[in-house]
């Protein structure tokens, strides 16, 4: 193996172990982060290890990875009765929770956040209740499919460069 091409392995390798890791921190822009790994291994080893129907079903997989992340957290909180407001909320939860409380702020963050949106919005305190629990359960199903759809993509690009 050429330097070059360990180098540019090795870097991808961490990337992509890092975009997995930053999968759970709302609103990072980790499957971005996975493409950019892949454009910069391929810049470094002269475009020369992945095949146009690799970027095909990589680019697929991003794709999809991006539109799920951001209709599941809408879906799952819609799906319990939330209104804009408390998708809204739910969203501003996960972040200023995650950002102020770490990881039990991510669980807490979408449910007041969307609690409190859905009350301001003029809900009773039991559906602002149900749209809290909504916006738990989008948050959560989100990142899961974020993270196996992130998982799948950089594992494919993994196993053609390797």
């Amino acid at each position: 193996m050429v330097p070059v091409d360990a180098l540019a392995d090795g870097l991808f390798l961490v990337l992509f172990l890092a975009s997995l890791a930053l999968s759970l921190v709302p609103l990072f822009p980790a499957t971005l982060l996975l493409a950019l790994a892949t454009l910069l291994h391929e810049l470094l080893v002269g475009f020369s290890e992945l095949s146009l129907w690799d970027w095909a079903i990589f680019l697929l997989l991003i794709g999809l990875a991006l539109v799920a992340d951001n209709l599941a957290a809408a879906w799952g909180a819609r799906r319990h009765g939330a209104g804009r407001a408390g998708v809204w909320g739910a969203v501003l939860g996960a972040l200023a929770g995650g950002l102020l409380l770490g990881p039990l702020g991510l669980v807490l963050g979408p449910f007041l956040g969307a609690f409190a949106f859905e009350l301001a919005a003029g809900r009773t305190g039991q559906d602002a209740l149900r749209a809290g629990w909504g916006g738990v359960v989008g948050f959560f199903l989100s990142v899961g499919i974020k993270l196996l759809l992130n998982a799948a993509a950089g594992a494919w690009v993994w196993t053609r460069i390797r």
